[in-house]
């Protein structure tokens, strides 16, 4: 698709999408900071509470930056602590719903049975088979969307030929992948029943995604080709590697991103080929501002430090 596109990468926090004008941005795709997460976000947050005020805040400006009609879209899920489960699922879909939007659809993403991050927390039950040591093991995350208003479907008799062919969806990958369900299952567009399965980015090292919390080019690329037209904008207030960012360069779409963490601007460089030149012509625009923290080195040696604790034999009775 030779379009030149726009991006505009703003290191800094999302809370404050200054750099943004109302009802600029007509698709939001992102993935908050997994709350605490244990082996990505160890005591990033302070509490819970102080992680859904961020979360409200943003709401807040994605609603006042997002077109009318158009889509915000969450990948996210609750979050095991320390033993606790936390609510996230339930709380975004409040707080979105308190700053305006409708609660439009959620499709849930399973991973593949093979691989399970964290702890194999069903392994209690194995050691201990009786009542109440049941704990299962997490193999999906919500997709949550969320729109503003409704959409003026009259709108597209505006758009010119040429971008309506472009953003054209392919039915026969619609149907082949099955993306109509609410479950998504496969990156390769096997799918059983009502499922998104899509390969998560395995945590390999050397890979540039290495220790930071990715969701797949697959998530991404549905969510653009689904929601948003050719040379439309795409905002990702949570950047991370820039996944949304390169997705939608790829797709013919300009792009907005945010990140709080300084120690991602490589990453992200590289991830969106900012130093190589295309045949389109691609804009790629970096913004520092003062409020830009530098995070990655000190939540990494927290995560080396955790997991050099759970490696160390203990019970597994004691599992939460």
């Amino acid at each position: 698709m030779m379009i030149s596109t726009k991006h505009k990468i703003i290191f800094g926090n999302s809370r404050d999408m200054r750099e943004l004008k109302d009802e600029s941005v007509h698709l939001t795709v992102t993935s908050p900071p997994y709350f605490n997460a244990p082996f990505d976000y160890p005591d990033l947050f302070k509490s819970y509470d102080e992680f859904l005020d961020l979360m409200k805040e943003v709401a807040g400006e994605l609603f006042r930056v997002t077109a009318s009609g158009r889509i915000a879209a969450f990948v996210t899920d609750d979050m095991l602590v320390d033993g606790e489960k936390f609510p996230v699922v339930a709380d975004i879909t409040r707080i979105m719903k308190d700053a305006g939007f409708r609660y439009r659809d959620r499709i849930v993403w399973v991973k593949p049975k093979g691989y399970i991050r964290i702890s194999r927390r069903s392994g209690v039950l194995l050691q201990h088979p009786y009542p109440m040591y049941f704990y299962p093991d997490n193999l999906q995350e919500s997709i949550l969307i969320f729109q503003k208003g409704k959409f003026d479907y009259s709108y597209l008799k505006t758009l010119s030929p040429k971008i309506l062919e472009q953003s054209r969806i392919n039915l026969k990958e619609y149907n082949e992948k099955e993306i109509y369900l609410s479950v998504w299952e496969n990156i390769d567009g096997f799918v059983a029943t009502d499922m998104w399965k899509i390969t998560n980015v395995l945590p390999i090292k050397g890979r540039l995604e290495e220790g930071i919390a990715a969701f797949p080019d697959e998530i991404a690329r549905r969510l653009i080709k689904l929601f948003t037209f050719v040379g439309e904008n795409v905002l990702d207030p949570f950047l991370g590697s820039a996944t949304t960012s390169k997705v939608a360069k790829e797709l013919g779409r300009n792009s907005f991103g945010y990140e709080l963490d300084l120690e991602l601007k490589e990453v992200v460089l590289k991830k969106l080929k900012a130093k190589q030149n295309t045949l389109t012509g691609d804009v790629i625009e970096v913004v520092q501002r003062p409020d830009a923290q530098r995070l990655r080195a000190s939540l990494q040696h927290k995560v080396k430090a955790r997991r050099s604790v759970t490696e160390k034999p203990k019970s597994v009775a004691k599992l939460k």
